[in-house]
């Protein structure tokens, strides 16, 4: 009855001293919920989610038209002649050399009416002479080449080109639509690490959850433990004034008391560490008040079921670690892909607006003009022994990743079966420490029954304290134990 006395003393002293500092009580899930919210790796692997999402799009648009607008401007000290000097000169007085030729022409060909005397030949030809002065046939033809030259002489000093160009890819090779499944897949791969991430954060946190439930329980059993040692000295002081027992038994309670205060100073330091920890995890400052629940009622849930292989095999597959292999294994395969594609023929269809100043399609005239303009690009590799190089590169990538996929897939089972076997033990432990503590518990009464009636000495009560708190800290280690063999099994079997 005394016993019992003080336990329910010392928890009512607990649950107190939680109301009047009101520290709030934070739950596991309390707990993965801010450490969700606050995690900046987790932060940052949603930054990559966003961007492997928007470069997901970006690929998609290298399969699309793009119009694109382009213009230049260029001053050059000299203009562009088309003519040279020499021409200019000859086209200048070309009016002139026609007519004399024409005229050297007529005198030889009219020269043959000349008969003796009569000289009828050069009277016509002068006549002609005369017609061709009078009609200014060499000014007139000379003003045409005069003309040309003008309409030829260009001002390409200042010049200025515009154009808008719209690009379809019609045929690549197919490396495009695999640069856009592969882009796909990275972005598939960036979520699954996101995932791997929130599932490490979760994981972390669990653990040091329940170091803090398993603190605060052994300096709870720290403080009963303290308790029982205080009452013993009380009663052996009691005894030794009564000169029922002697100043070395008191020295002897009074060691193991100190002992006793040691182990709850020890308790109570490392209760607030492990908050820190906590807080820390939660994102939460590392001085903050709080407190946790006990955990009782998570830790009485029974065992889980046992898997058959089926759900084990399903399990293992849906763990983010073979996620991410299957995904690096598709994207072999796309780079396999995209290592042919440079064996293919290239077709790309082009289309636009072209405008230039001086307007070239008008006499180079100082004007804006443009035209329409269409054309069909085609690339066709004929020797290329690098690209055969590549896909033999690319194929090899594939087949370690399969590898690799291989080789998980065995690890991950050894895993599975390794932490199985390590929940079965401590479920052994637990029911060996809680059988242990039911002895220690009647130990403990029998022996305060006994110390009570003098038959026994206060250093065998000692003694039935010391077994009863080890037997209870370590029925406090096989519950923690379990429960955190309860988390590395679900996320090893792939369950969140």
């Amino acid at each position: 009855m005394a016993l019992k006395r003080i336990l329910t003393i010392s928890a009512a002293l607990v649950v107190s001293c939680t109301m009047v500092w009101g520290q709030e009580t934070l739950t596991l899930t309390d707990c993965r919920q801010r450490a969700l919210e606050a995690n900046r790796g987790l932060k940052q692997a949603q930054a990559k989610r966003e961007q492997s999402a928007a470069l997901q799009k970006v690929a998609l648009w290298q399969m699309l038209p793009k119009v694109s607008a382009n213009g230049g401007y260029m001053w050059m000290e000299k203009s562009v002649k088309l003519l040279s000097d020499e021409q200019k000169e000859r086209l200048s007085h070309i009016g002139d050399d026609l007519q004399a030729d024409i005229s050297e022409a007529i005198h030889s060909e009219l020269s043959d009416l000349n008969i003796g005397p009569v000289t009828i030949g050069d009277a016509l030809a002068n006549r002609f002479d005369a017609a061709m002065t009078s009609a200014d046939l060499s000014g007139k033809v000379n003003a045409m080449g005069n003309e040309i030259i003008d309409g030829l002489t260009t001002d390409t000093r200042n010049t200025g080109v515009a154009a808008v160009t719209l690009t379809q890819p019609l045929y690549m090779g197919g490396k495009l639509a695999a640069a856009y499944r592969t882009a796909r897949l990275a972005a598939h791969l960036s979520g699954v690490q996101y995932d791997q991430k929130r599932e490490a954060t979760l994981v972390a946190v669990d653990e040091a959850y329940w170091q803090v439930v398993s603190v605060k329980h052994k300096q709870r059993l720290a403080q009963r433990y303290a308790a029982l040692l205080d009452t013993l000295e009380r009663n052996v002081q009691l005894a030794v004034e009564a000169e029922m027992a002697t100043k070395g038994d008191l020295a002897k309670v009074r060691v193991k008391r100190n002992e006793a205060q040691m182990s709850l100073a020890k308790a109570t330091n490392g209760l607030a560490l492990a908050k820190m920890l906590l807080a820390e995890r939660c994102g939460m400052p590392l001085d903050s008040r709080f407190d946790v629940g006990d955990g009782q009622d998570m830790m009485a849930a029974g065992r889980p079921e046992t898997k058959d292989s089926t759900a084990t095999t399903a399990g293992i597959e849906r763990r983010a670690e073979m996620k991410m292999l299957r995904i690096a294994d598709s994207i072999a395969r796309e780079g396999v892909r995209i290592a042919a594609s440079t064996l293919q023929p290239n077709i790309v269809l082009t289309g636009g607006y072209l405008m230039s100043n001086p307007n070239v399609f008008n006499g180079f005239s100082n004007e804006w003009g443009g035209t329409w303009i269409a054309g069909v690009a085609v690339n066709v590799p004929l020797i290329h022994p690098g690209g055969i190089y590549a896909i033999k590169a690319a194929k090899a990538k594939r087949r370690e990743v399969q590898y690799q996929m291989e080789e998980a897939r065995e690890m991950i089972n050894l895993q599975v079966e390794k932490l199985r076997f390590e929940l079965d033990v401590a479920y052994k432990k637990l029911a060996q420490a809680e059988s242990n503590m039911e002895q220690a518990e009647e130990n403990l009464r029998l022996a305060d029954e006994s110390f009570k009636a003098g038959m026994c000495s206060s250093s065998d009560l000692m003694a039935a304290q010391t077994a009863w708190m080890q037997a209870e800290g370590e029925v406090i280690d096989a519950r923690i134990e379990i429960e955190m063999d309860k988390v590395y099994l679900r996320q090893a079997e792939g369950e969140s």
